[in-house]
């Protein structure tokens, strides 16, 4: 174990290496795009989330079923930093059903737009000007929670518990990866991998595992968080993570020009679309549910390598949202939204609003006046 020193800590989590976090993101993404993943998502965790969900018949969507190697590296890569600085502390406790619900939400909103906020900047850096969209619709999302955040928004404390709740999530991830290595053929027809669309592309599994690995150490000694740069720089005033944010599109973009990757316009983009209206209301839905929760998909499965249960049920909910938005159909495709993504959209940035209402003062007032 190396010393857990003040030396260490402020060389982590200084602006430097959160800057050199974004850089690495962005330049891996660009790399692992042109080695085999889709075009434009070198890196997207609720397109990643997707697809594992798909490889292991969450949803039968025969395009998005592949296990990819990026989400066990992510939380491994975490869990290896979080070791070795002495941050592993198994938690659990903070409203684990309330954070359920907002990834399902979360993840429904940003399969209408086709992407998480990684991908936003990244759609941006491949020249996809559609994802402007998207980007303004997830800043509006975090402006919507943040207004419950001023109004005394919470989720509770959650508590440390035992060390086994912690390993959950980092031997699931393992397995992961052992179901991909070996694919194993059960008479369900699981494991799934697709032959064709975005499940087919991918670039070499030890490849993209070990970037990721070097993702989750980075980012879990910086804590760099997509919406949680955007929360801070409005809630507080402090530019630290968005320094990292604009180091990743820049990092990202520098390297789809010269990797020959930049396509600018809004037609003919691949895996997005056109309606302009849900792209923005996709993200605002992301937006306001990833801010409610504390942080983006990233974040959340960095938590869970520190052994934060509740950020796991995050992820779950994610997964099951996947599964909810192909097999309902409301996951957007290149040709524009299905008919029942708007309405999911709908309702799902009522379900959000009743939770940021109820968990707030406003919510809580309320309560009182009744009880009176």
């Amino acid at each position: 174990m190396i010393n857990n020193s003040n030396g260490w800590k402020e060389f982590f989590s200084s602006r430097k290496n959160v800057i050199f976090t974004g850089i690495f993101i962005g330049i891996s993404a660009a790399f692992l795009q042109k080695l085999g993943n889709p075009p434009n998502m070198g890196i997207c965790v609720a397109c990643m989330l997707r697809d594992t969900a798909g490889a292991l018949g969450l949803h039968r969507a025969e395009v998005v079923q592949y296990i990819r190697p990026e989400i066990s590296g992510f939380v491994l890569g975490s869990l290896i930093a979080a070791l070795i600085f002495k941050e592993f502390k198994p938690r659990a406790g903070s409203a684990p059903l309330v954070r359920l619900v907002l990834g399902f939400w979360a993840m429904v909103g940003s399969l209408v737009f086709l992407g998480c906020p990684w991908r936003t900047l990244l759609r941006l850096a491949g020249g996809d000007g559609n994802a402007l969209f998207g980007l303004v619709g997830l800043i509006v999302g975090i402006i919507i929670g943040i207004f419950f955040i001023k109004a005394g928004y919470n989720l509770g404390r959650n508590e440390r518990t035992y060390p086994l709740v912690g390993w959950i999530m980092p031997v699931v991830m393992v397995v992961l990866l052992l179901l991909l290595i070996f694919r194993p053929q059960l008479p369900s027809g699981a494991v799934f991998f697709s032959r064709q669309g975005p499940g087919a592309q991918h670039a070499p599994i030890f490849i993209a595992l070990l970037v990721a690995l070097g993702i989750g150490f980075l980012a879990q000694r910086t804590r760099f968080c997509t919406v949680a740069a955007v929360r801070d720089v409005i809630l507080i005033r402090d530019n630290y993570l968005i320094t990292g944010v604009i180091s990743l599109w820049l990092a990202a973009f520098i390297s789809n020009l010269l990797l020959g990757q930049f396509h600018p316009g809004f037609t003919g983009q691949p895996i997005a679309h056109s309606s302009q209206l849900w792209n923005f209301g996709g993200m605002v839905l992301a937006g306001l549910a990833f801010t409610l929760a504390g942080g983006c998909p990233g974040r959340q499965l960095f938590l869970t390598g520190e052994g934060d249960a509740d950020a796991a049920f995050f992820i779950l909910g994610m997964m099951g949202g996947a599964s909810f938005a192909h097999n309902f159909a409301t996951a957007s495709s290149s040709t524009g939204p299905s008919p029942w993504g708007p309405p999911a959209v709908i309702i799902g940035f009522i379900v959000c609003l009743i939770i940021g209402f109820s968990r707030s003062d406003l919510g809580r007032a309320k309560e009182g006046e009744k009880n009176e």
